[in-house]
């Protein structure tokens, strides 16, 4: 299965590590070409980093030719901000991508409590893999 990982650029190392997995699991797992420059960074430095590629760089027009052809995404979703689970506002915007695109939303925890578009997601139907890997349905 071809899978595009997903999530906030301040995880790349976990994104990183999960494409990793998938390829070990026989995936076509890819992370978006932007990724090198924030491996290693701070939140700081890595908020700097995402503004500049996807005001200079098309970083979401980027990813959105990347899943051209994909079968899936997998949402990698650790706690941030105070949120459990959380996904942010571009992951968000890729997940619809991939809904548009009659792909499959593997999210790697459960869905996060956020008010304002728990609704979308769940409407996504994505499956949830509780942080196993090995539960991705082909």
């Amino acid at each position: 299965m071809r899978i595009g990982v997903v999530g906030s650029m301040h995880f790349t190392e976990t994104m990183l590590e999960m494409r990793d997995r998938l390829i070990d699991l026989g995936h076509d797992a890819y992370l978006t070409g932007l990724a090198a420059p924030f491996i290693g960074k701070s939140d700081k430095e890595k908020e700097k980093i995402k503004i500049e590629q996807k005001t200079h760089q098309d970083a979401i027009r980027d990813f959105w030719r990347l899943m051209q052809g994909g079968d899936a995404i997998l949402v990698v979703n650790p706690d941030r901000h105070g949120i459990v689970n959380y996904i942010g506002g571009n992951t968000f915007l890729e997940m619809g991508f991939a809904h548009v695109l009659d792909q499959k939303i593997f999210l790697l925890n459960p869905i996060p409590d956020i008010p304002f578009y728990r609704t979308e997601i769940e409407a996504f139907q994505p499956i949830i893999l509780n942080g196993d890997l090995d539960r991705l349905i082909v």
